[in-house]
């Protein structure tokens, strides 16, 4: 009899054995199957999240098929207790293997709503963004001027929300002062900002910041992230250039940067003021003149006076010798290289070819060549008057 017993349990334990083995194998099977959303979304995993919690939502958003086996899955792997802060991307039919996979994984978010604050030359621009999580692209929705009356409520509410992050974009072009006055202005930044940073110091690009960041540390990472620019472009810089060192480079590039925004033009821009710095002519270059009226502190807001052309001031590149002392502005990676890697050409004059920025310029090699152009633009000033 208990022989009978015996045998009886053994079958009974071979069989839980079984079917043991075969509920873990079906459930890695459904851990790795097809997901069931049938378009992207964006989830967020908030500070202190858990991932009890956080699957049950996505079951609810009919993101997964079993809250209990993702976590089941994500103990298995070790990654319960590696849930990153942030806002996701989870593709559609996205497996729950690869659902805890994006979200453990960490790094820059990819969705949900974005502040960008907009530091440009004449102003800073509030947007609000949001990726559309079937595109991946942002989305403006709302936007306004910093300092110029109400924000919109969808704003002040992003504002408040903890989920928002926040965004700093420098414009290539501005001035130190501008940055300094810019950061000031925004309110989710701390800290006053003592002195103005050097003149071509800051690196114009767009830096994430947290609510409450410091605006002088801000300050350091665009510092450091220019050196870093301006040493690998030193590094590869052409031969026989007429610069002795990454600061003039700078200068240089500065000047570019204020001359053209058209890409494929600053090389071509760059090739001028080389080829005259090699041939000992003044680089003549208005926008020089206007940082010497300004020195970086606003904008201009009108044209140049002839008094001002010919005022002796440290930047009048019709009145000194070579490059000024400092740069104009803070220039972009684009115009330090140009600085450092310009085309080959003979030009040594430029003009606008319209009145239109957007249109660029007519270059010249000779003098004659340029007056003709000259000619041309004066025309079309006229008739626009």
């Amino acid at each position: 009899m208990w022989r009978h017993i015996a045998s009886n349990a053994v079958t009974f334990l071979v069989v839980l054995l079984f079917l043991g083995a075969g509920v873990i194998l079906w459930g890695q099977s459904q851990y790795r199957a097809e997901g069931p959303l049938d378009r992207a979304i964006c989830v967020e995993v908030q500070r202190g999240a858990n991932m009890r919690d956080l699957s049950s939502s996505l079951e609810d958003r009919g993101a997964i098929t079993n809250a209990t086996i993702l976590r089941l899955g994500a103990d298995y792997t070790e990654k319960s207790e590696q849930l990153k802060f942030g806002s996701y991307i989870v593709p559609a039919h996205a497996s729950m293997s690869e659902v805890v996979d994006i979200l453990t994984r960490g790094g820059a978010s990819t969705c949900g709503t974005e502040l960008v604050y907009r530091i440009g030359v004449t102003r800073t621009q509030v947007e609000l963004r949001e990726v559309n999580p079937a595109t991946t692209v942002y989305e403006e929705t709302a936007e306004y001027i910093l300092g110029e009356g109400v924000a919109p409520a969808e704003i002040a509410v992003a504002r408040e929300d903890t989920g928002t992050r926040f965004r700093v974009a420098l414009a290539e072009g501005v001035t130190s002062w501008q940055v300094v006055e810019g950061l000031r202005g925004i309110g989710v930044l701390e800290g006053e900002v003592d002195e103005i940073p050097a003149e071509g110091s800051l690196a114009p690009d767009s830096y994430e910041v947290q609510r409450g960041s410091s605006r002088t540390a801000l300050i350091e990472r665009m510092q450091e992230a220019q050196q870093v620019i301006l040493a690998a472009a030193w590094e590869n810089r052409a031969d026989g250039l007429p610069l002795e060192t990454p600061e003039e480079a700078l200068i240089l590039a500065s000047i570019i940067e204020k001359e053209t925004a058209i890409a494929e033009e600053r090389r071509r821009v760059a090739s001028v003021f080389v080829n005259r710095l090699e041939r000992g002519m003044r680089l003549q270059t208005d926008p020089t003149v206007i940082y010497g009226v300004t020195e970086g502190r606003g904008v201009l807001g009108r044209g140049l006076r002839q008094s001002e052309l010919r005022a002796a001031t440290p930047w009048n590149t019709y009145v000194i010798e070579g490059l000024p002392p400092t740069p104009i502005a803070n220039p972009g990676r684009a115009s330090i290289e140009a600085a450092l890697d310009p085309d080959d050409t003979g030009y040594i004059f430029f003009v606008a070819r319209t009145l239109d920025p957007r249109d660029g310029h007519n270059f010249a090699e000779t003098l004659q060549e340029h007056n003709r152009n000259v000619a041309a633009y004066r025309a079309l000033e006229r008739a626009a008057e």
